[in-house]
């Protein structure tokens, strides 16, 4: 979410902040910030505003100062559109949360929607739904179509095309509206509906016009579960999703430590190996197959992932 998209509502202030922005645009945060502030006399009310001088204050190597413009955000916005708790956190100024605000994810995908996909795949090298459909394929082996799947995050539908020919019934479930419009522009999912990994079963979407508990031999979540912390309520409603015998094929980033997940300065959540094999049995799945690799680049450099293959046990 870029808050250069909102306006104070007040015009002389919107021009020091276009000012501001182009100033730390030429390399020069302070200067930024300082004119940034004087937005901010005009417009003290303007939560995008708080959180364009968080940034320019952090730039400026003033992450001290930052944090207050940032508390100002969450007190203007408490849902927290804009990730300000996220960026907390990242300064050291509050816990890392187990999960970030639904709205910040809703409106950062809703705001990426038209643009996703030259985004992750022309600039950004993103391969996640290419290998994990073939990592799918491998451990399937020759038994056939999959009768039932269920696209986790479904996004624009990337993976939903790489599984497609493969699978007798597609749905797909995703935060964003923006994001399941572009999905079915593609015209292969039998069902599209909004849902939220966050919360408890009854209330995620997933199994709203009379859709069944465990009609799925095939569960899907590619590059979906780094917008998650603590995977425990992700994978409970993977296993109502699932069949006893059905495949669960996911991708995390990889924290590259022994145990539990942190938040990157992303604002995703990378995971350990031994964190998601221990959600996963906790939640009735059996770890069948890892791998791991690059899933895309950011910043220049490569984003190391693992893919996960589990069988969900009966």
């Amino acid at each position: 979410m870029q808050p250069t998209q909102f306006s104070s509502g007040d015009v002389i202030a919107d021009r020091r902040a276009d000012y501001a922005r182009m100033l730390a645009e030429g390399g020069d945060p302070a200067a930024a910030a300082e004119l940034m502030e004087q937005a901010l006399e005009l417009a003290p009310a303007w939560a995008a505003g708080w959180v364009r001088l968080a940034e320019y204050l952090e730039k400026a190597e003033r992450p001290s100062d930052a944090a207050p413009a940032l508390r100002r955000v969450l007190e203007l916005d408490p849902q927290d559109i804009f990730g300000a708790g996220l960026k907390l956190a990242l300064l050291g100024e509050v816990a890392t949360p187990d999960k970030p605000p639904s709205r910040y994810v809703e409106a950062l995908f809703d705001d990426y929607a038209d643009r996703f996909e030259a985004a992750l795949v022309e600039r950004l090298d993103y391969s996640v739904p290419g290998k994990l459909a073939r990592l799918v394929r491998r451990v399937r082996g020759e038994t056939g179509a999959f009768e039932c799947a269920v696209d986790l995050g479904c996004g624009t539908g990337l993976f939903g095309v790489e599984i497609r020919s493969g699978v007798k019934r597609l749905e797909g479930f995703d935060l964003s509206a923006n994001m399941l419009a572009k999905a079915e522009e593609k015209g292969i999912y039998d069902h599209l509906a909004r849902s939220d990994l966050s919360l408890p079963a009854g209330d995620s979407g997933l199994f709203g016009d009379g859709l069944p508990a465990r009609r799925a031999d095939l569960v899907g979540a590619a590059d979906v579960l780094m917008y998650l912390g603590d995977l425990s309520n992700a994978f409970a409603l993977a296993a109502a999703l699932a069949a006893p015998g059905a495949v669960f094929a996911f991708s995390v980033e990889d924290a590259a430590t022994k145990d539990g997940f942190h938040l990157a300065p992303s604002l995703r959540y990378a995971h350990s190996e031994s964190y998601v094999r221990g959600a996963l049995h906790a939640a009735g799945f059996e770890t069948t197959e890892i791998e791991r690799t690059v899933i895309r680049m950011d910043g220049g450099k490569p984003v190391s992932g693992i893919l996960f293959i589990a069988i969900r046990q009966g």
